[in-house]
């Protein structure tokens, strides 16, 4: 085995590995937990953030009075642009890998070229684990009584960053920052 084609066939099964370090990534769950304050009263915010979610396409899913505690719940459905393009990465990466296989092992034939029918499953893999049914909590932890307001929010971070940037004026909502400052 040439020194050429044994380091074209290390790049692309590193390139292999990649995607499906990528796929993965992809259809990770990100919930987050983050600390929510406002200068407003408790009931104010926790009516605004609930005609805010139920606006976004969110359903209330009950809660507990005791905990003080509400619960909405929402399909979150994959980027089908993200899936086709999955797909494409997937059958280019498996025909260069059958591309090589043919050149390290002619006496294979044509075969390795069929690799790039499993092309497919990496769109299928993600369209499959990204797809799923997401929650968001709001904990009320302040008094309801009083005049400001600290609630625990548990959602996804792409939520909880919508949330912060588009109510933080009306709602007078802060946040530690974290969300908005982390490079992920």
């Amino acid at each position: 085995m040439s020194k050429v084609l044994s380091s074209t066939l290390l790049l692309t099964l590193l390139l292999a590995i990649g995607l499906v370090f990528f796929l993965r990534a992809a259809s990770k769950d990100r919930t987050t937990v983050v600390d929510v304050f406002s200068s407003k009263p408790p009931i104010e915010v926790l009516d605004g953030i609930s005609l805010w979610l139920e606006g976004r396409g969110w359903i209330r899913d009950g809660g507990d009075l005791e905990k003080k505690l509400l619960r909405f719940r929402g399909s979150v459905s994959s980027s089908n642009g993200l899936a086709i393009l999955l797909s494409i990465y997937g059958m280019v990466g498996s025909a260069c890998l059958g591309l090589v296989l043919v050149q390290l092992y002619p006496f294979l034939g044509w075969w390795p070229l069929l690799l790039s029918a499993l092309g497919p499953v990496a769109g299928a893999f993600y369209q499959r684990k990204a797809s799923r049914i997401e929650a968001v909590e709001l904990r009320l932890i302040s008094s309801p009584e009083s005049d400001n307001s600290q609630l625990r929010v548990r959602a996804h971070r792409d939520e909880l960053i919508a949330m912060e940037l588009e109510l933080s004026n009306s709602l007078a909502l802060a946040s530690d920052g974290s969300l908005l400052s982390s490079p992920i």
